[in-house]
């Protein structure tokens, strides 16, 4: 048969991801992936440079998502269907263009793991994350602030004459935009993916991505690739470089055989062939291949410990079989990013399809042996030069023009492109995307002044690149520009000017909540506790007189300030202020899994141990448990010393 593309919907039970998080996300959430300056004396000099290059300072201009919770129900999910006689992938553009599976009809084997159910969890960059499938991660380490975000999808002319699919979006934290073309030519078993990312600015620009998949894991799972060493990273925040496939007599290139979560970046030689592969007892499973460029692959396991077991649990439901990820990149590890200049782009080719392989090889003593064998049959499906070949074909098909439109992302790449007149052939942002979010930057553009809200209600989101920025500094000096502009300066950490402007806009302000906040971000990150937590409390009564009713904005800003101002008083010793914080929150929030934790902190902070204990005995779940998080268990070791309940372990590293 001809390769089709059709639309359809996916049913499944979901969480919902909810509002974002009204307050400006001045700092980065916590990322797991992150080395000191000791830890990098000893890496190869580019490793530490790129390592060292752009880390990022804020989340901005995007927001975080906290808002879901953990009670799924049936939800249609838009998806794309691409299919030939031999694959089938089943893409989700609503969800960050996610292949959500790769079928191979031949064999009646799916190639992935897919997720039964969707349930977001605290994984990105900025929050909301989802297990299962193949996900682009694209602008800085971590997942991909996109996860849980649409992209533009359409229908394109393929290499071969048929139609292939373009996935299509603005990259916001490093300010690219990005595509993703997935063409799958008749009677072909292997779907290819060409990636491009450009930078269209006058300036150099720091660029990450990883090609995430997630593979069913068992107990004779084997993930091979060809290197002999890998650097491991664990959670205790190392990295070193560990021999392959034995490290600490363990083989680990089998996932359940490790104890605790951890990445092996594979340091796969320059002149070798890119590829890794997943294979199960039979010798058989999933191989990802690439042309030169992505030269990086990883295995990431959760291991057979109790933290890892429960983090499986935790992203998908009880009963199902277990993943780990097998990923691609454009540098050795994930705590890199790569320089690309102005002007230029960087583009690729994978392929993903499935792979047969002598079993008792594969399974065999011998790694040299087992790489070869897995090599020899890549060989025989998909030679190295098809691949080069495919890349080749494609390359000119990534200017062709959209022909049909499957889904429509978010409207900030619109409004680059109308801010700044550049032209990107293959992707285009149209106008009538710009949407409520953007409409007052586009007047912002047209008139050279921000509109003045027409109802009360938290500020929207804030725009931070150097243009914005400039045009905030020349636009009226109101309340409103005053807050943007802050943020704006702050991203460029210029933080005495940023406190400033925050400050301008307070003498001024009808609304004093949103700045107050940020000067208590400030006060915090420039150490001065006690005055933070001062701000913190001042800012929560005052969104307490403005907030006009029980809706999801009001709502989701008065949780997000009450979280902060609670953990501010309460480091500073403020019981009683943390209380009358408490005090004020929704009864629908308090009764969050989130809130029930904080709850407990300040329970033992009150003296009040048997309260606290009796919270964690009723049972609770904290939704937005952010990766590598030991909040449940520094709050437990307050209250006992039991060990840890299985429903409250995720540590991801040896305990004390």
């Amino acid at each position: 048969m001809a390769t089709t593309v059709r639309r359809t919907v996916l049913t499944l039970p979901a969480a919902p991801v909810g509002p974002a998080n009204p307050l400006p996300a001045l700092r980065p959430l916590d990322e797991v992936h992150v080395l000191d300056e000791r830890a990098k004396r000893d890496l190869p000099r580019d490793m530490a440079r790129q390592i060292g290059y752009e880390p990022l300072r804020t989340l901005l201009p995007v927001r975080i998502l906290d808002g879901y919770g953990r009670d799924r129900t049936p939800a249609d999910l838009d998806a794309i269907v691409i299919e030939n006689d031999r694959l089938r992938a089943t893409v989700l553009p609503g969800l960050g263009g996610r292949i959500h599976s790769l079928y191979h009809k031949p064999t009646g084997r799916e190639l992935l793991y897919v997720n039964p159910v969707f349930q977001p969890a605290d994984f990105a960059l900025n929050g909301a994350w989802f297990s299962g499938g193949i996900e682009w991660n694209v602008g800085a380490t971590g997942h991909t602030t996109l996860s849980c975000a649409p992209v533009h999808a359409a229908v394109v002319p393929a290499p071969d004459g048929g139609e292939m699919v373009r996935l299509w979006e603005w990259e916001r934290l490093r300010d690219l935009p990005f595509q993703v073309d997935l063409w799958l030519p008749a009677d072909s078993d292997f779907l290819h993916v060409g990636v491009r990312i450009r930078n269209p600015h006058e300036r150099t620009a720091p660029v990450y991505w990883w090609s995430n998949i997630a593979v069913e894991e068992h107990e004779r799972t084997r993930v091979l690739a060809p290197a002999d060493e890998a650097w491991y990273f664990g959670y205790e925040r190392t990295l070193r470089r560990v021999p392959v496939p034995e490290f600490r007599d363990v083989d680990r290139t089998y996932p359940p055989r490790s104890e605790f979560p951890g990445d092996y970046f594979y340091e796969v030689p320059a002149p070798a062939r890119k590829w890794i592969a997943s294979l199960d007892e039979d010798g058989r499973g999933l191989v990802q291949t690439s042309t030169d460029l992505l030269r990086g692959r990883k295995l990431f396991v959760w291991g057979s410990g109790r933290g890892g077991r429960r983090w499986q649990e935790w992203l998908t439901e009880p009963g199902t079989v277990g993943y780990a990820e097998i990923q691609a990149g454009l540098a050795r590890t994930q705590l890199e990013h790569v320089r690309l200049e102005a002007g230029e782009e960087f583009s690729w080719l994978e392929s993903y399809g499935p792979l047969a392989a002598d079993a008792g090889t594969v399974h065999g003593d011998n790694w040299a042996a087992a790489v070869a064998e897995v090599e020899q049959k890549l060989a025989r499906a998909l030679p190295r030069s098809a691949v080069d070949a495919a890349y080749d074909a494609w390359r000119p098909s990534a200017d062709a023009e959209p022909v049909r439109t499957l889904a429509v992302g978010s409207g900030w790449g619109a409004l680059e492109v109308l801010r700044s007149g550049v032209k990107l052939p293959g992707t285009p942002f149209d106008e009538s995307t710009i949407g409520e979010e953007q409409a007052p930057w586009r007047e912002l553009l047209s008139s050279g002044a921000l509109p003045q809200p027409r109802r009360v209600a938290p500020p929207g989101p804030s725009l931070v690149s150097p243009a914005w920025r400039d045009m905030l500094e020349t636009a009226p000096a109101d309340p409103l520009t005053e807050y943007h502009l802050g943020v704006a300066q702050w991203h460029a950490d210029d933080r005495a000017q940023a406190v400033r402007s925050w400050e301008r806009g307070l003498e001024l302000a009808p609304s004093r909540w949103p700045l107050l906040r940020c000067l208590a971000v400030a006060d915090q990150e420039g150490g001065h506790p006690e005055r933070a937590a001062e701000r913190w409390l001042d800012a929560f009564d005052d969104l307490c007189q403005e907030r006009r009713d029980d809706g999801e904005g009001w709502t989701a800003a008065t949780a997000a300030l009450g979280r902060e101002a609670i953990e501010a008083l309460l480091a500073v010793g403020r019981t009683a202020d943390a209380r009358s914080v408490w005090a004020r929150l929704r009864p629908r929030v308090q009764e969050r899994g989130r809130f029930r934790l904080v709850h407990a902190r300040l329970l033992v902070a009150e003296g009040h141990r048997e309260e606290a204990r009796a919270i964690f005995d009723a049972g609770f779940e904290v939704a937005d448990l952010r990766e590598g998080s030991e909040a449940l268990n520094e709050v437990w070791a307050e209250l006992s010393e039991e060990p840890v309940p299985d429903a409250y372990e995720y540590r991801m590293r040896p305990g004390p």
